[in-house]
């Protein structure tokens, strides 16, 4: 089984609050790939709440994002017609997901996991390496002209690390 993981990719990290014309232009780049992608896709949303600013990430990153309801919390338009009742979407208040991980750990026969998404340097590479905790066999691949970080040497440095961590970038 082949499995796709579309991290973060909503309003606020593509032209919203924490928007960056890099985020922009790999849109286009991800809806391609979960077109094409043979297995399962699955999404996963950064999720706040009203009182994010009072949290440890707001007092590190005090500018409010993705706050569950809110149209900068959705999934960019472009991807919402590749969301159905069928489609697995973890909502996740941190930069990784646990319950992605032991989601994904669970499923049998995982041959490939692929990550694409936002960001590069923050969520993307902790999910990755999360992912790879828990699953130290399967085969981790991150798409690189299907991601983007806050800056594109930030970006550059989180694919080195995967690399490092013998995740492939492709």
């Amino acid at each position: 089984m082949n499995i796709l993981i579309v991290v973060d990719m909503q309003k606020d990290f593509i032209d919203g609050a924490l928007g960056t014309k890099e985020a922009v232009a790999i849109t286009d780049n991800v809806a391609k790939v979960i077109e094409n992608f043979d297995g399962q896709v699955i999404f996963t949303r950064d999720t706040h709440t009203e009182d994010y600013l009072n949290t440890q990430e707001g007092r590190k990153l005090p500018v409010v994002h993705c706050v569950k309801g809110t149209p900068g919390w959705e999934l960019d338009e472009k991807l919402k017609p590749y969301v159905s009742e069928k489609t697995i979407v973890f909502d996740k208040p941190s930069f990784g997901s646990m319950e992605l991980a032991k989601y994904v750990s669970e499923l049998e026969n995982v041959e490939t996991i692929t990550l694409v998404g936002l960001c590069t340097d923050i969520c993307v590479i902790s999910n990755a390496m999360i992912l790879k905790a828990a699953m130290p066999e399967a085969e981790l691949r991150v798409i690189e002209n299907a991601c983007a970080g806050v800056t594109p040497e930030s970006h550059a440095n989180a694919l080195a690390a995967m690399k490092m961590c013998q995740i492939d970038i492709i």
